[in-house]
């Protein structure tokens, strides 16, 4: 009696999944996932929000993603022509670099600290090097930064060059300012065009 139970059980939720697939239920099922993964960007730009006001970036740079990010609130855009990633960290109470830690003799050692304070499986930075120190604007301020070049582990790019900065909001909140590409496509014009434009 108990192996006709199982049975039909067995054919009555074959039967609820057929049903359910021949109404659409795997576009929805589909629909729902690419929603969660790949947000609308009107949903996008409303998690950026959080981190800063990008409503003034012009249509070379893509917002691509904005999310807690290892822990942390970020916001991940592209310069669609280069392929240039700018990053923008809402690090809230774990302050693990500062404008003065930018700004020291020994930024690079103030990097590498910040690094090994975020650990994240996916990539791993081997060496990093800071080559120039500079200042720029962002969230309506100067802002200092460094430039550097690093060899990255577990990304097919392998060494990159970018930049590394500090910002303060009009409400003293920190964000942490990072922008990357391949070592010989870095441009530091894209990367003032970009940060310029956040308040």
């Amino acid at each position: 009696m108990g192996c006709l139970k199982n049975i039909l059980r067995a054919i009555i939720l074959t039967l609820a999944v057929v049903g359910f697939l021949a109404i659409g239920g795997k576009e929805l099922i589909v629909s729902i996932f690419n929603n969660y993964i790949n947000p609308p960007k009107e949903v996008v730009m409303e998690r950026a929000q959080k981190v800063g006001d990008f409503s003034k970036i012009n249509e070379e740079f893509e917002i691509e993603k904005a999310a807690g990010i290892l822990g942390y609130n970020a916001v991940i855009a592209e310069h669609k022509a280069s392929g240039q990633k700018m990053l923008v960290v809402d690090s809230g109470n774990k302050e693990f670099l500062t404008a003065e830690d930018i700004k020291s003799e020994n930024a690079e050692e103030k990097l590498y600290q910040a690094i090994n304070k975020i650990k994240y499986q996916a990539m791993s930075v081997d060496s990093i090097k800071v080559t120039k120190h500079g200042t720029m604007s962002s969230y309506g301020r100067d802002v200092p930064y460094v430039k550097f070049e690093a060899s990255v582990k577990k990304l097919p790019i392998g060494d990159i060059g970018g930049i590394i900065s500090v910002a303060e909001t009009k409400d003293g909140e920190k964000r942490i300012l990072i922008s990357a590409n391949e070592k010989n496509k870095y441009s530091q014009l894209i990367s003032d065009e970009f940060f310029a434009k956040i308040k």
